[in-house]
């Protein structure tokens, strides 16, 4: 069975209690990853009455399956926002994801976070181009960098590297678990195995499939994917990428976490846990559910361990899906200027650490009647319907395909109980995959993760 680090790893704890009455509270959340839990600390900390729901238990989802970085080197993403929103904007989201590192180094243990430099390699020319428009990126907003040649740590050869110095990079369930007690110490309420069966918004509660009840007066959906009925359909503007991650044992950690601009694409770096220090490759991604033979990834990640980087003793190996907006920034705010009591948290594009806290803090603000510059940029309501026109276009083009080809093509498989889109069997997790919004289930039909609420019939 394939299994994170960070989950292997994680501090002994005692299971969080279950719900054994009907709740009343001012903000419920859910979703109990790093993203619930941040609205919970802050939230609970201004004075709010907050009780957080999670499915499972808290931080086996996304935060216990990502790579660790805390940066708001995001990739190439500042030349990106430049050419779509403004300089301005651009400067926001650098500004609100730095602070979330401050953030985080403010409240970890030494054993939760460490100092690392982020860097952007390129490989090729083409590559190269892509690094030094995302320089001049750099440059019109402020962002502190330096340019350099070759990553020395890497054992292949690269051109040039973009540097962010002094980030950082955390053990995220561990820092997850921290966070989560600091939140309980200032009154939120947590409960795990807390799975919502329906959700009515007119009179503001939730039922649970125990058949308990939980009303409030706000409530935050953090929940990776939003769920599906409300107002806005933001399911529908997401799409869902997974990508495979593998761990060995090192004798060298690095100072610097890499990611490569160009092919092959890679992401790099090394965490040192408990005296023992591991290298981690991140790489072989492609669109939730749309692929069946997913041992392959696996195999080819541990093969590129071994090989390229010259680390053979292969430790862990998991994966991680991951939804994106159509423009790069995630959703954290009301859902619709008429259902203002109803807040989401999502589509950080495989950036959810820094992405968690920054949209933690947009929304706990908002909430408490607080101003953050940021908030119109996190807006869910900034998208029109032209520029999501293009997406919606593959997206459904996906679905129909799933819809109409799906059950015939594939009539030993499972129906997703989210749309009814026909379900694929993942060889390498052990998981049934719906390709059409990325809903996963367990071998034995249970759900994994949403926006599936109900288990498939196996029947």
């Amino acid at each position: 069975m394939n299994e994170s680090l960070w989950l292997a790893t994680a501090y002994p704890q005692s299971a969080y209690p279950t719900v054994q009455d009907d709740l009343t509270c001012e903000v419920l959340i859910i979703g109990g990853g790093l993203s619930g839990i941040a609205n919970a600390y802050f939230l609970a900390k201004q004075g709010k009455d907050v009780v957080l729901l999670e499915k499972n238990s808290l931080l086996h989802g996304a935060t216990g399956n990502s790579t660790g970085k805390l940066t708001a080197q995001h990739d190439l993403v500042y030349a990106d926002l430049i050419a779509q929103f403004d300089v301005e904007s651009a400067k926001q989201y650098f500004q609100v994801n730095e602070q979330a590192v401050q953030f985080a180094r403010s409240i970890a243990k030494a054993d939760q976070l460490q100092t690392a430099h982020s860097a952007l390699y390129s490989q090729t020319p083409e590559g190269t181009e892509r690094l030094l428009a995302e320089k001049k990126a750099y440059e019109e907003i402020g962002i502190p960098f330096s340019l350099a040649g070759s990553a020395a740590d890497l054992p292949f050869e690269t051109a040039h590297t973009l540097l962010i110095e002094d980030e950082a990079q955390i053990h995220p369930v561990r820092f997850g678990q921290h966070l989560a007690q600091l939140a309980a110490e200032e009154g939120a309420r947590l409960y795990e195995h807390a799975q919502v069966a329906a959700l009515d918004t007119d009179r503001h509660f939730v039922k649970l499939a125990s058949s308990k009840t939980v009303s409030y007066r706000q409530l935050v959906i953090c929940s990776h994917y939003p769920i599906e009925a409300l107002e806005g359909m933001q399911i529908l503007k997401l799409d869902v990428e997974r990508s495979y991650i593998a761990a060995a044992k090192t004798d060298t950690p690095f100072d610097h976490q890499y990611i490569a601009v160009d092919q092959p694409k890679r992401s790099i770096r090394t965490a040192t846990i408990d005296d023992q220090s591991y290298l981690l490759l991140c790489a072989e991604s492609h669109p939730a559910g749309a692929e069946k033979e997913t041992q392959v990834h696996y195999d080819n990640i541990t093969d590129d361990l071994k090989t390229t980087l010259e680390h053979p003793e292969i430790m862990y190996k998991w994966s991680a899906q991951d939804p994106s907006t159509p423009d790069l920034v995630p959703y954290a705010g009301a859902i619709s200027t008429s259902s203002p009591d109803v807040y989401i948290s999502t589509g950080y594009r495989k950036w959810g650490l820094t992405n968690s806290l920054a949209s933690a803090q947009i929304i706990s603000d908002a909430i408490t009647g607080k101003k953050n510059p940021a908030s119109e940029l996190y807006s869910p309501g900034r998208t029109e319907f032209g520029s999501l026109f293009s997406r919606a276009l593959l997206l459904t083009g996906r679905t129909v395909k799933e819809f109409t080809g799906g059950h015939i093509a594939r009539t030993d498989s499972p129906i997703c109980t989210h749309m009814g889109c026909r379900t694929r069997w993942n060889k390498g997790d052990q998981t049934w995959d719906c390709p059409c919004h990325g809903s996963r289930f367990r071998a034995d039909g249970s759900v994994l993760e949403g926006p599936a609420t109900q288990p498939l019939d196996l029947g």
